[in-house]
Order: structure tokens, then C-alpha cells, then sequence
């Protein structure tokens, strides 16, 4: 038997899966943000984002689910903003544009998943925030596509380009 083929997943982001302050995991940390590009270097409107990451310690256990419902109608309201669960889900506006705040991860970077128009499967990178030693075991030339830049103190920017010459490193961790 064999199986079934894959389809592209999306754009059907807007509904259910994005949920107000999904990239608000802690406030008086840091910012991360970026846009995401196609391989033309047009901005991708219509993707979706989620992030992992460690807290500050290096603990990637996180809380358990931190969302609030509206008593009344059921609707998502956001995050209880108390407990840091490690998890964020952005999608991008129509510029491409994303923006995360969170807390510095203890392990030196933050696990991204990428799901966006035309991909059959989503993709997996990662956000290094410093030069890392994992970075060493990446060709030169394609290293710096996983450091994001440091702007000032605590702002950071990492643009995802999901092909082309600028192409981020993804993962398999299939």
C-alpha cells in the first residue's frame, strides 16, 4: 500500500489556530521578530508560526496551558500572564511581519515550526540569539542564517526565507 500523498497546508490560519497575545509568552524579557519570505523575496502573508523554547534556567518542562476564556462566550481572551509555558503560536500580518515576546531561553536559542502557503510539509529551524556550538557544525555559508541580529538590548530580528539565496537552514527531524 502506498501512502497518501501530501497536500500544501494552508492558507487557512485565521481560524481557531491563532489566538490573541499567542506570541506574548512573558513581558520584561526579550523581543524576537522578523518577517518571512518566499523565494522570490516577497513577503509570505498568510504563515503561521510556533516556538518552543527553555526558560531561563534551561527547563523546557513549561506550564501547562496558560489561555483564558471569556466566561460569557467561550472566546479566547489570551494568556493568564503569570506562568511562562515556553510556547507561542504568531501568525504573520500582511507585511509577513511577526514579534514574539518572551524570555531569554537558558539553552541559547528558540525552536521554531513553520507553516506557510505552498509547503507540503511545515519546516523547523531555530532561533539562536548568540554564536552557539551548534552553529560550527553548519557550513559557514549558512551558519548566520539561524543568529538572529541583535538591534539593541533586548530586540532582536530573524527573518525566515523559505527559499532562495537568503534560504534559512530547516531541519528534518523526521
Amino acid at each position: 500500500m502506498n501512502p497518501t500523498p501530501s497536500q500544501t497546508v494552508g492558507p487557512f490560519y485565521g481560524y481557531a489556530l491563532p489566538f490573541p497575545g499567542g506570541g506574548d509568552l512573558a513581558t520584561g524579557g526579550i523581543t524576537v521578530h522578523g518577517h518571512v519570505y518566499d523565494g522570490a523575496g516577497d513577503p509570505v502573508p498568510d504563515a503561521l508560526l510556533e516556538f518552543w523554547q527553555a526558560d531561563p534556567s534551561g527547563d523546557l518542562t513549561g506550564a501547562p496551558g496558560t489561555l483564558r476564556r471569556d466566561p460569557v462566550d467561550g472566546a479566547i481572551i489570551g494568556r493568564h500572564g503569570v506562568d511562562f509555558t515556553g510556547f507561542g503560536r504568531v501568525p504573520t500580518d500582511a507585511d509577513g511581519r511577526w514579534v514574539l515576546r518572551t524570555l531569554e531561553p537558558g539553552n541559547g536559542y528558540i525552536s521554531v515550526c513553520v507553516f506557510a502557503r505552498g509547503l507540503l510539509h511545515h519546516l523547523y529551524t531555530r532561533v539562536y540569539l548568540a554564536p552557539h556550538a551548534f552553529l560550527d557544525s553548519l557550513p559557514p555559508e549558512r551558519a548566520h542564517t539561524v543568529l538572529a541580529a541583535k538591534e539593541r538590548e533586548n530586540v532582536y530580528r530573524f527573518d525566515i526565507h523559505l527559499q532562495g539565496e537568503k534560504e534559512t537552514v530547516f531541519f528534518d527531524f523526521g
